[in-house]
């Protein structure tokens, strides 16, 4: 059984350090609340620059995918389970902040992955 899990984790962590073109839409970073037993989601907006990188539409620049950056969100979501979070964003939202399948599919996977942290107390950090 270990073996299955440490197999499953490999493959997860090669398939993270692959390249993904980013989404016009913006991103999201995801976060817990767990004292109000809440995931939350918030939304930048950004440019895809002529390189495939996302730029700060206020103020023209490179947004580091690796470094903590001070921005202002577009938009907070919240709920108490992945499914919940997912109608807000993909179907109460119109249009969506998401304009990529690949983007709507890893963010189902991190709401996912944050309501298992949520419902178990584990630490939650977002691939």
């Amino acid at each position: 059984m270990d073996l299955i899990v440490e197999d499953l984790a490999v493959i997860d962590d090669r398939l993270s350090q692959r390249h993904i073109d980013l989404d016009p839409g913006g991103y999201f970073i995801i976060y817990l609340d767990k004292d109000a037993g809440l995931i939350y989601a918030k939304h930048f907006t950004n440019v895809i620059d002529e390189r495939g990188l996302a730029i700060d539409p206020e103020t023209g620049k490179v947004i580091p995918a690796r470094e903590k950056v001070e921005r202002t969100y577009t938009t907070v979501f919240s709920a108490r389970t992945a499914k919940e979070l997912c109608v807000k964003i993909f179907e109460e939202t119109q249009p969506s902040p998401v304009t990529q399948l690949d983007h709507a599919a890893y963010l189902g996977r991190e709401f996912v992955r944050a309501e298992v942290a949520l419902v178990t107390g584990q630490e939650y950090v977002q691939d």
